[in-house]
């Protein structure tokens, strides 16, 4: 068994959040916990472990020209790309788009309407459906952009 797992990884995510305005905005930010473990038998590997809650797991495909127009997430939420293109528009005019493997942190909970946005808007791109997993998380929001757990 190996025990070489490399260097520390960090891994990049979007963090849709609330600043103090109300005002739903992005923040680039890093994964950067990992600690090198076995689980199990297996060989070592690098490891960043969210802090221990309730959450629900959602699986969702968007068809085809689907926008959905201004709102919030349900919850504070991981949003994994499994297939296709999506793109996610904060209330500050930033849109990120994202393909598969690429993930975001949807924290835009209890914003201000503004100018009719509230949230954020989002919608397929592409000539494929979006399919999306969604890990809602069972706690209240944060107002702190990378602060996820």
């Amino acid at each position: 068994m190996s025990d070489d797992a490399g260097p520390r990884p960090s891994t990049s995510f979007a963090h849709l959040y609330v600043d103090a305005d109300g005002v739903s905005r992005f923040k680039h930010c890093e994964l950067t916990g990992y600690e090198k473990k076995s689980m199990g038998p297996a060989d070592p590997q690098w490891n960043d472990e969210m802090a221990r809650g309730e959450a629900t797991v959602v699986f969702t495909v968007q068809p085809v020209g689907w926008v959905g127009e201004w709102h919030e997430n349900p919850a504070p939420q991981w949003i994994v790309v499994l297939s296709g293109r999506w793109f996610i528009e904060a209330m500050d005019g930033t849109r990120i788009e994202q393909g598969p493997g690429e993930f975001s942190f949807g924290e835009d909970q209890n914003c201000t309407e503004t100018d009719g946005k509230k949230g954020h808007r989002s919608g397929t791109i592409g000539d494929e459906p979006c399919r999306l997993m969604c890990v809602q998380l069972h706690r209240a929001p944060n107002r702190e952009p990378c602060k996820v757990s």
